[in-house]
């Protein structure tokens, strides 16, 4: 019974975190807006969140200095994925940036089958040809061929391959404490975007002195709910959740991103686009049945 009650809790910061997420492109693109284009705003935000998040690492030292070095490896390379995937806001469309990174559960389960060698239900299979065939109507809506267009498709496919992969790991040797685990998570996000941001945009001159407050807030803010709080928060509830069942509730960010960004940017989903769509979160939800129906852990076999 505790541990039912543990996975609904566990389950619900997932589905929050998601809807939280669904409007973090706000934040993204009004720092680009201000000052800061391409991955300098990502810099900003992920630096604020590992500045605010290494007083608790430093008290807590000792916890991390003796955590599995993998277990580490795997949540900093989420911050990574996730790092990727903030960046793409910026070069492409909210909803297909959001649904190209939704594609976790098909790589979670791809994963889990041939790297860990869990058992794979047939709906989770089937679960796989449909995102596959939602991915192929997303990306080919132009009657293109199905590849990703654009520096912020990449990044978003990319990061959510990395992201599977990153669960993946989290789950299974994950042992530091939360809040320990986002200054980690912060500080993989902060070692990918310093990478990344000589590549795609060149040095800002600097943050006009009308914009500096502006600037500082939003990137503090973001820094501090989004990559502080919330991924603290998710950081727990992964360890608790298999890989595909956290892609899957971590899609209220797919409802939530693409309606805020009709609403407040007027991004909307072509036919073929929305069908595309549909198809993904489709593929998401085939697999939570199986989930449901066998007995409470169907992963590692």
């Amino acid at each position: 019974m505790h541990g039912d009650r543990t996975t609904r809790l566990a389950s619900l910061i997932v589905i929050g975190t998601g809807a939280l997420w669904g409007l973090y492109w706000v934040p993204v693109r009004r720092l680009a807006e201000l000052a800061l284009p391409g991955a300098w705003g990502t810099l900003a935000i992920v630096a604020s969140a590992a500045l605010l998040l290494a007083p608790v690492a430093l008290v807590r030292r000792r916890g991390l200095t003796r955590a599995d070095p993998r277990a580490l490896a795997s949540v900093a390379l989420g911050g990574v994925a996730f790092a990727l995937y903030s960046v793409g806001f910026v070069y492409g469309r909210v909803a297909i940036i959001i649904l190209l990174f939704f594609l976790t559960p098909v790589w979670s389960t791809l994963i889990g089958r041939y790297v860990m060698g869990w058992r794979t239900p047939r709906l989770r299979i089937a679960a796989i040809v449909v995102g596959l065939a939602g991915l192929g109507l997303v990306l080919g809506a132009d009657g293109d061929l199905p590849l990703p267009r654009g520096a912020g498709e990449w990044l978003a496919l990319i990061s959510g391959l990395l992201w599977s992969i990153a669960t993946t790991g989290i789950r299974s040797r994950l042992s530091v404490r939360p809040a320990d685990a986002a200054f980690v998570f912060a500080l993989g996000a902060l070692a990918g975007t310093l990478v990344l941001t000589p590549f795609l945009e060149p040095r800002p001159a600097g943050v006009a002195p009308e914009h500096r407050v502006a600037t500082l807030g939003w990137a503090i803010a973001a820094g501090g709910l989004w990559w502080g709080l919330s991924m603290a928060s998710l950081m727990w509830a992964t360890a608790r959740l298999e890989p595909a069942r956290v892609g899957i509730l971590l899609m209220t960010e797919v409802v939530v991103g693409t309606l805020s960004a009709a609403a407040l940017a007027g991004e909307h989903l072509g036919p073929r686009e929305f069908a595309g769509g549909a198809l993904v979160v489709g593929a998401g939800l085939m697999e939570v049945w199986p989930l449901r129906r066998r007995a409470p852990r169907s992963a590692p076999g």
